[in-house]
């Protein structure tokens, strides 16, 4: 692994930092003013890390133009329009800007990136310039060369708001807790979340740099700065009190070697996600939560499923959502073009691709899996664990659709078939039915449930279980449901109640019925 630079980044004084806030605010540098600027299509394209629709964009003279150039195109600004907009000397003094020689203009020191977080809040990621995204040169052109760049080399980089943080903080639980765990801090995205809903944060990362990003993002976004510890996985926080929620966007990259350490862990094979998942029980509170996303080997003879669930531990359930496969080939494509190494020499790029083959051979690895990973502390006596794929458009954020997740599989574990007949169901919101057949025909030759929200799931289903799901009003029982659909199918009361338990607790647990507490006709 590279040397992490030591050089000094921004300081985060109270009053100064204060004050940049709300100039990057008056100048309506926020996730919104951004939108509003850029476009849909150019905002879109700046979030890849292509900047050319923006630098057409921001043509214009304006204060927000001229903090787009700044901040997240890089390009160096006049003094003394910037001087207009922002504290300049101070933003000089404390590092957030420099003097390009020879001229007079300033540039940025470090990335600046308006960020919405919840209620609309107006939020700032900061990170190392280049590595807002990892974008079509990858993270390795960092160090090419040019104004600002290259003050990291690219093994310390620290990386931004990317689709891996952005989907992690989606799916994240918020119900209000004590102590978070942010492992594997990066930027401090997760972090700046955790504090809306938690009492005390701690955020940890092997990297100290990105310890001091972290700090420097949440005193920018006028957040109180988290507990900040230095480490490898839980070892900065051993012999602590357990939490009530752990968060982590780890080292996942399964790669022959540890060579940028925002994604590169250096473990063999995924052991490193295998480890976060095994350790996590020990810091976790009664109830507590820990959300990671994970990547996982499809190896030879093995059902992705069933390996990724032995790393389950005792005394916790899970939900693994696998949401991509990619070959061994394109896994390997993707990470080189990450880190830039397809723009260099094309030696060197094909030897580094060789080396990944060589390893996933060696491991008789085919494929790689991307997904998410929830774990929940349970005292329960027989732990539920659901390893599915689901790679099909969901609604962002998910964290009120996890938890409700675990509500049901509860419920479904304490619920016997008897007690789910005497039970009461209510249809989810937004939950529609498709028949499908040939045109003309009297019945369907099946029919689909489809969820509008959520996970958006679709599931077949037959006439009974059709006819179920559409009475389900919550003033009836499930057993009087089968009843009168019995009678008015011709069919025996008795065996619908004895073949039908299974369809309904396939329909709860995948979100389709919702159980109604209380005793019937409350």
């Amino acid at each position: 692994m590279g040397a992490v630079s030591t050089e000094a980044l921004p300081q985060a004084g109270d009053e100064s930092t204060r004050r940049l806030r709300e100039a990057l605010r008056a100048a309506r540098f926020t996730a919104d003013g951004l939108l509003d600027l850029l476009g849909a299509s150019a905002y879109a394209a700046l979030a890849r890390g292509e900047t050319v629709p923006a630098l057409r964009a921001t043509r214009d003279e304006g204060p927000l133009p001229l903090l787009v150039r700044l901040f997240l195109l890089q390009q160096p600004v006049p003094y003394a329009r910037v001087s207009e907009v922002l504290p300049a000397e101070e933003a000089l003094a404390d590092g957030w800007l420099e003097r390009v020689p020879q001229a007079d203009e300033v540039r940025a020191t470090v990335d600046v990136r308006p960020y919405s977080g919840p209620a609309e809040q107006d939020w700032w990621i900061v990170s190392d310039l280049g590595c807002a995204v990892g974008g079509a040169g990858g993270i390795g052109s960092a160090g090419s060369g040019g104004p600002g760049v290259g003050r990291a080399p690219a093994e310390g980089a620290v990386l931004g708001v990317g689709g891996a943080s952005t989907t992690l903080a989606g799916i994240t639980v918020r119900d209000p807790v004590g102590r978070v765990l942010d492992l594997g801090t990066g930027s401090g995205i997760q972090a700046l979340h955790a504090a809306t809903h938690a009492s005390h944060v701690t955020a940890t990362d092997v990297n100290p740099r990105a310890l001091r990003f972290a700090r420097l993002t949440l005193a920018l976004s006028g957040v109180p700065e988290p507990e900040l510890r230095e480490g490898s996985l839980f070892d900065p926080v051993a012999g602590s009190e357990p939490y009530d929620l752990i968060v982590s966007n780890p080292p996942f990259v399964i790669s022959p070697g540890a060579r940028l350490t925002y994604r590169d862990a250096g473990m063999t094979g995924d052991e490193l996600c295998r480890t976060l998942v095994r350790r996590s029980v020990d810091h976790l509170a009664p109830g507590g939560w820990c959300q990671m996303l994970a990547n996982w080997e499809h190896r030879d003879g093995e059902d992705w499923r069933e390996r990724v669930s032995s790393w389950v531990p005792r005394g916790c359930d899970a939900w693994i959502v696998q949401r991509e496969v990619q070959d061994v080939a394109q896994y390997a494509e993707l990470w080189l073009r990450d880190a830039g190494d397809h723009r260099g020499d094309l030696a060197d790029y094909a030897a580094r691709y060789d080396a990944w083959l060589a390893e996933f051979e060696a491991r008789g690895t085919k494929a790689v899996g991307f997904g998410w990973i929830t774990l929940r502390r349970t005292e329960a006596e027989h732990e539920a664990v659901l390893a599915e794929e689901w790679p099909h458009p969901v609604e962002q954020p998910l964290g009120e659709v996890v938890r409700e997740h675990f509500a049901r599989q509860d419920f479904l574990r304490r619920t016997g078939d008897a007690a789910l007949l005497e039970h009461r169901f209510t249809l989810a919101d937004e939950v529609v039915q498709e028949q499908v057949g040939m045109p003309g025909a009297e019945d369907p030759e099946y029919v689909v449930l489809r969820q509008n929200r959520g996970m958006r799931r679709a599931t077949t289903v037959d006439t009974v279980g059709a006819g179920f799901a559409g009475v389900c009003d919550g003033t009836m029982t499930a057993g009087r449901i089968l009843d009168a659909i019995g009678q008015l199918l011709g069919e025996d009361p008795a065996r619908l109640r004895e073949r039908t338990p299974a369809a309904i607790r396939m329909l709860v647990e995948q979100g389709f019925l919702e159980p109604v507490e209380g005793p019937a006709g409350a």
